[in-house]
């Protein structure tokens, strides 16, 4: 099973409605259930890893267009990879950039239910619960 927030998936959707009809490509990391506020995160074991943080996309990165490679994210950073595809179907492709687990969005970009899904590298369909959980919030100081 993967585990994503809420509040992730929906932050996601909208970076990929605001693209289309281009699309989005971005790392995603993983908090312990431990560390989340809310009911769904208490039911889980602590250790459990959750989806809760992504990076912003830099689509002005000539490096990362050539070569897929992101110098500002650090690789042992991200545990996941998200996607959007526009004009495709709900699956891996070819042209996804790959990751342990991949994450894609399909239009129409508000149905969470029907418009996200989770795959491993090999593009088979993982089975995926959004969590109603909030990460610890980051302080600047």
């Amino acid at each position: 099973m993967v585990y994503i927030t809420r509040g992730l998936v929906e932050v996601l959707l909208e970076l990929a409605a605001d693209a289309d009809p281009g699309h989005v490509t971005t790392g995603l990391s993983v908090t312990q259930a431990s560390a989340l506020e809310g009911a769904a995160a208490d039911a889980l074991d602590p250790e459990t890893p959750v989806f809760t943080d992504f990076f912003l996309p830099d689509p002005g990165n000539s490096v990362n267009a050539v070569f897929g490679v992101t110098l500002s994210t650090p690789a042992t950073e991200t545990q996941g990879r998200f996607v959007s595809h526009p004009v495709e179907e709900l699956a891996v492709t070819r042209k996804d950039d790959l990751a342990q687990v991949i994450f894609v969005a399909v239009p129409p970009w508000d149905k969470s239910e029907t418009a996200f899904g989770a795959f491993d590298r090999s593009g088979d369909r993982l089975p995926l619960e959004i969590l109603d959980a909030e990460p610890p919030v980051d302080h600047l100081e």
